[in-house]
């Protein structure tokens, strides 16, 4: 057999190909999960290889005054990280996607807040956002980093860089869980949580509705970097279905939406959207 000297191109590159045809010239509605900001230094808790943990859920939360002190213990943890972590080649080239006017908008099972900061304009956070904090007593609203400062001042007797460590499981070590202060709400005196969706609540209704209308109103679903394990991707995905649009799946790994999808694309989420937006400005 005689070599041309030219490769023939990969299945994952022909799937490439094809998204990118179904891509051009339609309303594009994108649904993102946790696998699009692992590149920005932010794990990805369920998918392949991900540790096994334990979730808080609300019930426990606002049931234990330990529990809550655990848990923002851990969060405090988490927050440093997640301040710190920047907007990766998939978040920009979903930026730049939507600035041209491919997408539409952007629904996000991720609380990182990683896409606005990217500079999407239409960002739905379906399970909300670290990045801010509320009283369930009153409703007021706080700036995460001003909780996090108030955290520290709290606890001027424990070295919260040492005394907070991650455990191998996902979780967290506190040295001195019982000696940690918590902040309350300054209006009300009230219980303050992370403004996300704890296992055990529901996404807003008028947040679902919101990301419903995006999909029901494009013409292509674009899932990236989720699993869809979270009922209220599923949702999403049936609703795609039912209008019959195509669905274009990027992950790592199987997901429970890949029997749907026109096309999948078992590949990095960066990479891919990246190419997605070079094909697509032509």
């Amino acid at each position: 057999m005689v070599s041309t000297g030219i490769e023939a191109p990969s299945a994952a590159d022909e799937r490439v190909a094809e998204a990118i045809e179904l891509l051009r010239g339609a309303r594009v509605a994108v649904l993102t999960g946790a696998g699009v900001s692992t590149d920005s230094g932010i794990p990805d808790y369920r998918g392949e290889g991900a540790p096994v943990r334990t979730p808080m859920t609300v019930q426990t939360f606002l049931a234990s005054e330990r529990a809550r002190k655990r848990y923002w213990a851990g969060s405090h943890l988490g927050w440093r990280s997640f301040g710190s972590a920047v907007p990766n080649r998939g978040h920009l080239a979903l930026a730049e996607l939507e600035a041209r006017g491919i997408v539409d908008g952007v629904i996000t099972q991720n609380v990182d807040g990683l896409h606005r900061r990217a500079g999407n304009q239409h960002v739905i956070e379906l399970h909300g956002s670290m990045d801010r904090v509320l009283c369930i007593t009153c409703g007021q609203h706080y700036a995460r980093q001003s909780i996090a400062e108030r955290l520290e001042a709290l606890n001027p007797e424990i070295d919260l860089e040492t005394a907070i460590r991650p455990a191998p499981d996902g979780d967290v070590v506190v040295d001195d869980v019982d000696a940690m202060v918590i902040p309350s709400c300054t209006v009300c005196g009230g219980i303050l949580k992370p403004d996300v969706v704890f296992f055990g609540e529901f996404v807003p209704a008028d947040t679902f509705q919101a990301a419903a209308s995006l999909v029901r109103g494009a013409d292509v679903l674009l899932v990236a970097g989720s699993s869809l394990v979270v009922n209220s991707g599923m949702r999403l995905i049936e609703q795609a279905r039912r209008k019959r649009l195509p669905i274009v799946v990027v992950n790592r790994g199987i997901t429970k939406g890949d029997s749907r999808a026109a096309v999948k694309i078992d590949a990095g989420t960066s990479e891919t959207l990246t190419a997605f937006a070079a094909a697509l400005d032509s």
